[in-house]
């Protein structure tokens, strides 16, 4: 078989790698002149950073497995997070259970309250009750107003911004299950994965394996529109720099691109189908990228939890990765999820700064903007998918009205959230339902 695929991310890599394995021609066409998606990567000192800042969980068995697969296995190493939260002006630790016990800003017996449903969180398995529910409405009722105040909804009002109160509760449920499953024992700190060379090598370590398998990837290379005949998905038009628009033809077309720019792509989409890819809502991923001379805190993962603060976490990956690998600078993440209507979003990367900046004191008294050698601006449109309640209903079919045409996207992951494992459990997904149908 031929199959064409939309996207160079982590999904469309792994769906090519997985087609090009097998014996069949796969080649993708990337608007972006590089591979990686929301998890491509440049270069700081002597290193390569993420674009986003990523990370992997214990429970990420499915980019383990193909970081194994491809030879980059002892690349990966699993490092103690260490986790705090801005609350109250101060810097709690919160990476335990002792910590919890431990938090100022809640009386003993809220923490007392908090920390056993926490515990009942991470040993249920019964998702269907939480998926009616908005996460809200549970945690008000279980632990009370206050520690829902506190700890809850500030991350929920930092990660979905006016949509806070309309996330379900089967969200929060696994995201407390993927912390868990990064401890090797419940009263323990929890361990995160990084590739040592970055996520970038493994993407690039994948595009040699499919060029090697007879497989191409195209970059700056924009699709048009998906080409339909009869309702037959049988080619893309392409926007290819340096050679203008082409034509190529495939027996099967896979797009990872997010819903929105799908419905854009394909003609005469039936409207029922078209009003499902609208139902999910995005927010973009906003960052400012710090260079600093020194660390700014001690911590790898700090929520922020006072809301007067305009930004929603700081992740400082030279707490997690030695500086040593970047040239001996310090990075930080400075990260927002707004809405393409936020000003956060409009704002260019020198006024964003300069708004993050009087703030930054409030976490480190010491801090002053000579500290900073290098900033960089990113936004990562479509990052988080709005999940709702009963979103297991809305999630579009692989399938779509057009024989031979396939989705693939973020929005189609559930109930995990969506980060690199989940794309290439989906890449690998695709694949399979591709050639399944190739050979019936």
């Amino acid at each position: 078989m031929k199959i064409g695929i939309i996207g160079a991310g982590a999904l469309g890599l792994t769906a090519a790698y997985e087609l090009t394995k097998l014996g069949h021609q796969a080649d993708i066409f990337e608007r972006a002149p590089f591979i990686g998606g929301q998890a491509s990567t440049f270069e700081i000192g002597t290193g390569r950073l993420e674009r986003g800042y990523h990370h992997l969980f214990r429970s990420d068995v499915d980019i383990v497995n193909l970081i194994n697969e491809i030879g980059l296995g002892h690349k990966l190493r699993w490092i103690e997070s260490k986790v705090g939260i801005f609350h109250g002006g101060k810097i709690w630790d919160f990476a335990s259970p002792k910590d919890l016990l431990s938090f100022g800003g809640l009386g003993f017996l809220d923490r007392l309250r908090l920390g056993l449903v926490t515990f009942y969180l991470q040993k249920t398995n019964n998702l269907s009750s939480f998926e009616g529910v908005t996460a809200k409405e549970w945690l008000e009722r279980k632990v009370g107003r206050k520690p829902y105040q506190v700890i809850w909804e500030p991350m929920l009002k930092g990660k979905f911004g006016r949509y806070y109160d309309q996330v379900s509760m089967a969200w929060l449920w696994n995201k407390i299950h993927l912390r868990v499953a990064s401890r090797e024992r419940l009263w323990d700190k929890e361990k995160l994965g990084y590739p040592m060379g970055s996520f970038g090598e493994v993407f690039d370590v994948l595009e040699k394996k499919i060029r090697e398998q007879g497989g191409h990837v195209h970059l700056s290379s924009g699709v048009n529109k998906i080409v339909v005949e009869n309702n037959k998905a049988v080619g893309l038009e392409l926007n290819i720099e340096g050679k203008g628009i082409v034509t190529k033809e495939y027996d099967s077309i896979i797009a990872t691109t997010p819903s929105y720019v799908f419905g854009r792509l394909v003609p005469n989409l039936p409207e029922s189908f078209l009003h499902n890819l609208k139902k999910t809502s995005y927010l973009s991923a906003v960052l400012i990228i710090l260079v600093l001379d020194r660390p700014l805190t001690n911590k790898y993962w700090l929520n922020i939890a006072d809301r007067d603060i305009p930004f929603v976490g700081v992740i400082e990956h030279t707490n997690f990765v030695d500086p040593s690998v970047y040239g001996g600078n310090h990075i930080v993440y400075i990260t927002n999820y707004p809405s393409v209507d936020d000003p956060i979003y409009t704002m260019n990367g020198e006024d964003l700064l300069e708004a993050y900046l009087p703030y930054l004191g409030q976490l480190n008294s010491s801090f002053d903007r000579s500290w900073i050698k290098n900033y960089f601006h990113h936004k990562v449109d479509a990052a988080q998918p709005i999940i709702g309640v009963n979103y297991r209903d809305r999630i579009p079919s692989h399938h779509t009205p057009v024989e031979n045409l396939y989705l693939a996207n973020t929005t189609q992951i559930y109930p995990e959230d969506r980060g690199t494992n989940y794309s290439v459990q989906l890449g690998r997904k695709i694949a399979s339902i591709v050639l399944n149908d190739g050979t019936t």
